[in-house]
């Protein structure tokens, strides 16, 4: 077994690039252990392995595990791994894989004129993937009275944004944590979601764009400004009073005094999308 130097052991999904990139190197340079799937081959200098090399050349250990999450039995088999090789620790699941539907830019169509086959995508992977892995963690994680299931959501949930299905997989993830905070009430384990205002990712910063949706790039979050939330929330002995609850990253930053890397506090996209409480 190897073990990071603060002896925490995280996985995120999908941190081949974007915010599963961003939470992973924030979670590493905190020094945990992190493993860190894709699609993607593993061993070959690909995307993942340079996350995972990032990871620990910043303190931590970085593990890529090549997975499907469409593959129930892969994302057992990833569990499994993990028990053994961390003596069946796991602090803290960061469900952020996610599929996006035959053609990005379909987004602009109406339900009806989309593929039915958009559900296996956004919900299959958006939501289904996320749900099995949750259930995988929890075996892991009420034995040993702790950790932290996160989802990545969005604020679809409260507003439209890019389709139907978008909406209905986000707003799935949001009462999945609310429920299954129920459940573990009582174990130690904390079910939370977040809602990330606009992220100023590799795809963003290389289209050239300056507004997304009606949001500044320049005032967008970066992906390890994310990570950094979530890994103070992981790392706060208080966290288990805030299971079921969905937050908003750039919210909670400020109660954990985090400012992005270029200094600025990101806006809460709360008003944009309504105002009002939240899960």
């Amino acid at each position: 077994m190897t073990t990071s130097t603060n002896g925490k052991v995280a996985l995120v999904t999908g941190a081949s690039r974007s915010v599963g990139k961003g939470i992973a190197l924030a979670l590493g340079s905190d020094g945990w252990t992190v493993y860190v799937t894709a699609r993607g081959t593993v061993g070959a200098d690909g995307p993942l392995d340079r996350t995972a090399a990032e990871i620990t050349e910043r303190g931590g250990h970085g593990i890529a595990v090549q997975c499907d999450h469409a593959d129930d039995q892969q994302i057992v088999d990833l569990f499994a791994r993990i028990a053994e090789e961390q003596s069946g620790r796991l602090d803290l699941l960061v469900n952020n894989v996610w599929a996006n539907p035959a053609g990005y830019a379909g987004f602009a169509d109406p339900f009806w004129k989309r593929p039915i086959d958009d559900w296996d995508s956004l919900i299959g992977i958006g939501l289904r993937a996320h749900y099995v892995a949750s259930v995988e963690a929890a075996k892991l994680m009420v034995p040993r009275g702790s950790g932290v299931i996160g989802n990545i959501s969005s604020f679809g949930t409260r507003g439209y944004l890019h389709s139907v299905l978008y909406g209905m997989s986000k707003a799935g993830l949001d009462k999945m944590a609310a429920d299954m905070a129920v459940e573990l009430k009582g174990t130690g384990v904390t079910a939370l979601s977040f809602w990330l205002g606009l992220i100023r990712n590799e795809r963003m910063e290389a289209s050239g764009i300056e507004s997304f949706e009606g949001f500044s790039l320049a005032e967008a979050e970066t992906p390890e400004f994310v990570g950094q939330v979530i890994t103070a929330l992981a790392n706060d002995p208080e966290v288990n009073a805030r299971s079921g609850h969905t937050l908003i990253t750039a919210e909670t930053a400020v109660e954990y005094g985090i400012t992005d890397a270029n200094g600025k506090q990101p806006a809460s996209h709360r008003s944009a999308f309504g105002g009002g409480p939240l899960f």
